[in-house]
């Protein structure tokens, strides 16, 4: 038999799948890890100077927008 809060959770899921939503689970890295900060630091410097990184780079400045920002 369902406990109280069980029923509450699996309603509250019931209602979201009525309204069109559904379930999904992701993973992603966990920036809390040791060593974390230093992987990124690598990654990082092994693009810096390559010329895909700066048209990326170029492409982001084009289209991002900042308006209302402070």
């Amino acid at each position: 038999m369902p406990t109280p809060l069980s029923f509450r959770v699996q309603r509250h899921r019931n209602g979201l799948r009525a309204a069109g939503l559904r379930p999904l689970q992701i993973w992603v890295p966990d920036t809390r890890r040791p060593g974390f900060a230093a992987e990124c630091r690598r990654q990082s410097l092994l693009v810096r100077d390559t010329p895909q990184e700066q048209e990326t780079m170029d492409w982001l400045d084009a289209v991002r927008d900042t308006e209302g920002w402070e």
